[in-house]
């Protein structure tokens, strides 16, 4: 495995000024690494580059200049949402250089065992989680990667007796080359970054690099729900643990009853999740003593659990804390009642099938406020659930056209889409104003965009902040 230590005196390349890529520099800077930073970004718009010069590290802005990557670089580190076809990738990949996120160089420094959480939907709650469920067992967990704190920073600060959470998109995954999680959490596949992949093998095939690495001695969470999940188990070295809401598993964590297909929340019986392995079962916490509704966090919490259980946490030790988590910010947040209106922030939802589970979680007549970036789908995977679910819609940004027809497709009447007004946060609130008039007392207003934000919002979490406070002000 390599060490930052072993590119002392050699020339790295950091691509990307971000939080991660300050990071990673200072990390190389440290060991007398000869560090050369770059981003597009003008100097103007890149505040991070004075910390990093008064430091004496070199930073570039402004773009990517001719000679950036020269013969005798020894690795470059990209920002993960960067593409590899950008001319200083494509440059260090002709001269045979190293090309890796922060992720590969934060699993060289760390002395703590990594727990290693990816999938399409459900991340973040479940790195979460992940976290408070360990911190309740005793076993010292640090969250870090995709969700916030930059993992190189987590893993310099990290003892051998803490546990590294780590939140991984397939960006990150993709630039990895030795990472090796000791439990690796893979929690669905569902069509989503088709843009900056290229298409499903490329993104199902950095995904599965969560796996490439481990060895026996580990284990590998995967759904038992998701067929590609399911197929993807076949080929890893680690020991499956498997979680599952539709089967009575031999061996994982699994839902006693299960559920049945088809099966509306209301129809639901008692139900409790159990651990279940050769020696016996362990009944964890009821399904209705969760502390965050809806079928796809029960799902999130079964992998958080089996992920748990894989480090040696007491399996007494989770069932307070799964009763006491209320989930995170942006992801079917409540937010407030209005007029006897319920109104919910999920603007993390940036694909369909996330807005699909969102909205199959909550009760009650729904008005769906979505829309955002457009990269390409016709969104016509959200038939059957606007003609079931939704009695509104509103649509915005510059899939709103797509949102409203095949809201218009699926027999809605109550269809209204927001032109861009002066800026996007007056017309964000505008859209919930409108959302607002279309809503009947003991109804739900969702943002649930089944989009990206970055058409209108520098983020989802700007998104999700302005739809609270408009729904607040209303």
């Amino acid at each position: 495995m390599n060490h930052p230590e072993s590119y002392k005196g050699q020339r790295v390349v950091v691509l990307g000024l971000a939080r991660s890529g300050v990071s990673v520099a200072k990390v190389f800077h440290a060991i007398g690494a000869k560090v050369v930073v770059n981003d597009r970004k003008d100097r103007d718009s890149s505040p991070e580059a004075s910390e990093l010069e008064t430091l004496g590290i070199t930073v570039v802005c402004g773009g990517h200049p001719e000679g950036l990557v020269t013969a005798d670089t020894a690795l470059l580190v990209k920002n993960p949402g960067i593409p590899y076809t950008v001319e200083p990738i494509v440059r260090a990949s002709e001269l045979g250089v190293e090309i890796v996120t922060e992720v590969e160089v934060a699993s060289w420094l760390s002395p703590a065992p990594i727990i290693g959480i990816t999938g399409s939907n459900g991340k973040t709650t479940t790195t979460t989680l992940t976290g408070e469920l360990l911190r309740a067992a005793g076993l010292h967990p640090i969250v870090a990667g995709n969700i916030g704190t930059p993992l190189c920073e987590a893993a310099i600060a990290a003892e051998p007796d803490n546990w590294l959470v780590a939140e991984l998109s397939s960006f990150q995954l993709k630039g990895t080359a030795a990472f090796r999680p000791r439990v690796a959490v893979l929690l669905n596949l569902a069509e989503t970054h088709l843009d900056y992949h290229g298409g499903m093998d490329d993104y199902i095939a950095s995904k599965a690099k969560i796996f490439a690495n481990q060895t026996a001695g580990d284990t590998a969470v995967l759904n038992w729900d998701d067929p590609v999940c399911r197929q993807l188990a076949g080929s890893v070295k680690a020991k499956p643990m498997p979680f599952s809401l539709k089967e009575k598993l031999a061996k994982g964590v699994c839902v006693e009853p299960p559920f049945r297909n088809g099966e509306a929340e209301e129809e639901a019986p008692a139900r409790t999740i159990v651990w279940r392995r050769p020696e016996g079962e362990t009944a964890i916490v009821g399904v209705a003593e969760l502390g965050i509704p809806g079928r796809h966090n029960t799902a999130n919490a079964l992998a958080a659990i089996a992920a748990c259980l894989a480090a040696g946490a007491d399996p007494a030790a989770l069932a307070a804390p799964l009763r006491d988590f209320r989930g995170v910010e942006h992801r079917l947040e409540f937010v407030a009642v209005k007029h006897d209106v319920r109104y919910y922030n999920d603007s993390k939802a940036t694909n369909p099938t996330a807005t699909t589970m969102s909205v199959r979680s909550l009760k009650g007549r729904i008005v769906l406020l979505a829309g955002g970036l457009d990269r390409g789908s016709d969104y016509m995977e959200l038939l059957p659930l606007f003609k079931e679910r939704v009695a509104a819609v509103v649509a915005i940004g510059e899939t709103r056209g797509k949102i409203a027809k095949v809201a218009e497709l699926a027999g809605l009447r109550a269809v209204k889409t927001v032109d861009p007004l002066e800026d996007a946060e007056a017309t964000l609130r505008q859209a919930v104003r409108e959302a607002a008039s279309l809503a009947r007392p003991g109804d739900v207003v969702l943002l649930s965009p089944a989009c990206a934000s970055w058409d209108m919002f520098e983020s989802y979490e700007q998104r999700g902040r302005i739809f609270k406070q408009s729904a607040h002000t209303l």
